[in-house]
């Protein structure tokens, strides 16, 4: 959305996003912004004297551009008489509870003394297997992590399309609810030229953050005004809502449930075991349903679910290590392995 054809910044547009949250600001709205734009910055900013590989030229061109990108959104919101602020991170810093919590106190304190965080991705440090997909998902982390009450994805699309966005046929699905539109023949797999992510990703990390009670909107950031007409409510703005799922999510299962990507090790359960997590009645996974257990891993990593057919069901926190876990596989009466109060199912 910020980048033009050449894959320099467009500040045309960037200035645009800026009047409408400097809007939305002024009338009370607490906002964070999530923005990419750092290596687009530098790109325009430094010419590499020779040939680099992918990793090195994003490390030299956000290390410029990320200087350039947060200026720009300085001066931008000063013009407002806003103040912002400069927020990096990376994806390892969410595997830890305690650095999880450090970046969510850090943001408080922004928003208390009416700062506008702007959020990226350190990629001076992040290397391609250590990297969020994209910056949806860094965004579905952070609105998740701050208790938002929504998730506003601006794309260069109206929303998710019943077809092929080209054909003149095709609409946008104005609203998707859990488990009552299957999108996933609908959803292209292409991404525009200078992102990291695309459609499917937005669609997964929707449907994830509305399962945690946030409403998820996409809609098309190039046209104007269309943060404004979101939260004004304005009937005639074309976008995807998803319907946020109205059960409450405790802090720590939200985060829980965005910790997948840094599981140490497996969990497999038995029928009888994956049969009882799935009743209504809150169920923890005790070492009596388990039948076998991989990876190393100390006492609270995160580790993936697997039920007897092998199928991933979702992600928790263990009270065990590896090694005293596996030679307590099949006891009874003890300590759950993963407790409810730190288990998410129906991830996948």
């Amino acid at each position: 959305m910020l980048t033009r054809q050449d894959g320099t910044l467009d500040i045309t547009r960037m200035s645009a996003l800026v009047d409408q949250v400097a809007e939305l600001h002024k009338k009370g709205v607490e906002v964070i912004l999530i923005s990419s734009g750092a290596v687009a910055s530098g790109r325009s900013e430094i010419k590499a004297e020779k040939k680099l590989d992918a990793v090195s030229s994003r490390q030299l061109y956000s290390a410029v551009g990320q200087a350039k990108l947060i200026n720009r959104y300085y001066e931008l919101f000063r013009e407002h008489r806003i103040v912002c602020g400069q927020v990096l991170t990376t994806k390892e810093n969410f595997s830890s509870r305690t650095h999880y919590l450090n970046q969510k106190h850090c943001m408080e304190v922004m928003l208390k003394n009416n700062v506008i965080p702007i959020v990226n991705e350190n990629d001076t440090i992040s290397v391609t297997e250590l990297m969020f997909t994209d910056n949806d998902e860094l965004s579905g982390l952070i609105a998740t992590m701050m208790g938002m009450d929504a998730l506003i994805i601006l794309s260069n699309v109206d929303g998710i399309y019943n077809g092929n966005p080209t054909d003149p046929q095709a609409s946008v699905i104005p609203v998707i609810e859990k488990g009552k539109e299957d999108i996933s023949d609908f959803v292209q797999t292409t991404r525009s030229a200078f992102g990291r992510g695309g459609m499917l990703t937005k669609c997964h990390i929707a449907r994830k953050v509305a399962d945690e009670g946030i409403t998820v909107i996409i809609a098309n950031g190039r046209k104007d005004n269309i943060l404004t007409d979101i939260l004004s409510e304005n009937a005639s703005v074309v976008c995807t809502r998803f319907t946020p799922s109205p059960k409450p999510t405790s802090n720590v299962k939200k985060w829980i449930a965005h910790s997948e990507g840094f599981a140490k090790g497996e969990i497999h359960i038995n029928k009888g075991a994956t049969e009882a997590l799935l009743e209504p009645k809150a169920t923890s996974i005790l070492l009596v349903g388990v039948t076998r257990i991989t990876g190393e891993f100390e006492k609270d990593d995160i580790v993936r679910i697997f039920n007897y057919k092998g199928k991933q069901i979702g992600v928790g926190r263990t009270s065990y290590d590896s090694s005293e876990a596996v030679s307590l596989i099949g006891r009874r009466d003890l300590k759950p392995l993963v407790h409810y109060d730190y288990l998410c199912l129906d991830l996948i």
